[in-house]
């Protein structure tokens, strides 16, 4: 944002997509859970923001995947060539987004996970063929941002509506979001089949979700109608139990990547987080019931 001149803080980023506000868990808490759903509402809603984010995307399998692969080289070329930001999905070694910047005769030169000082080149006609065979490249343009009413609302409903499970986003049947998403995290706890580095992961990812959604109601309040103060201190009270219960989580289970993908064992320390999950689904439930309100008088 900062290098594309607009004036929008992390908290107001989050908010303003809905990510701030969703879960996606995999019945094993597989660390694919905060990445592997349709991520269209954030690429649709960030033109409030003022950003444009053309996508291209093809699957290994697909018939034209060698020429998908073509005109992503061609689309990054483009647009680094007019100074705009790219980044793509396993550019690097990692299942995980990666900063584009820069290209040669070769591939893509890319920054992110493990690779801070920079990487490549990536032989541009490899993307999408390793670990997720996902061709995945996003640019991004700079344009005339919607106004605040229009960037608050559509983010919180981008958020209810992800809570709901909708098939066009939560599209592999191990997945489940919303309050459907804890009971999902609970039972793999309870079970005993939460794999270590997931459970870690997916705690640490969602728990600064909703630390910027608290964030971002509290900037929303700042901003809007001081009218709608007492519906926002309501956002903002149930939003923070979410929050403190999943920093609980994250504290009782924090991330490293020297952990496994062996599932944790049923103990003092899974049931301490099992009842900080509980305790966060119930704020949850009622912090989505505010936020159905407060679209409503929007």
């Amino acid at each position: 944002m900062e290098y594309l001149g607009l004036d929008v803080s992390t908290p107001w980023l989050y908010g303003a997509t809905g990510h701030g506000f969703i879960l996606n868990i995999a019945k094993d808490l597989c660390p694919s859970g905060p990445t592997a759903w349709n991520t269209s509402m954030i690429v649709e809603s960030s033109r409030n923001l003022g950003v444009e984010i053309d996508r291209l995307m093809a699957w290994k399998h697909t018939p034209n995947f060698k020429e998908k692969q073509a005109k992503a080289w061609e689309f990054v070329q483009k647009a680094i060539d007019a100074e705009q930001p790219c980044y793509g999905w396993q550019i690097g070694a990692i299942a995980e987004f990666y900063i584009i910047y820069g290209y040669d005769d070769v591939g893509y030169y890319y920054k992110g996970y493990r690779v801070e000082e920079g990487g490549g080149p990536k032989p541009w006609d490899e993307v999408g063929t390793t670990g997720v065979t996902l061709l995945e490249i996003n640019c991004v343009k700079k344009v005339k941002p919607a106004d605040e009413i229009t960037t608050v609302k559509q983010g919180m409903q981008n958020g209810l509506k992800h809570a709901q499970n909708p098939r066009e986003w939560i599209q592999y049947p191990q997945y489940k979001s919303g309050l459907e998403g804890y009971d999902a995290w609970i039972s793999a706890l309870e079970s005993g089949t939460a794999i270590s580095f997931g459970l870690a992961y997916n705690a640490a990812v969602w728990s600064e979700c909703r630390i910027m959604a608290v964030e971002f109601l509290k900037e929303t309040q700042d901003r809007l109608d001081i009218r709608l103060n007492p519906i926002f201190e309501q956002a903002i009270g149930y939003y923070d139990a979410v929050s403190r219960n999943l920093v609980a989580v994250n504290k009782l289970f924090p991330f490293s990547t020297d952990l496994t993908m062996d599932p944790i064992e049923i103990n003092d320390q899974s049931e301490s987080a099992v009842e900080a999950l509980e305790g966060a689904r119930e704020a949850e439930a009622k912090g989505l019931q505010v936020l159905e309100k407060i679209v409503e008088m929007l």
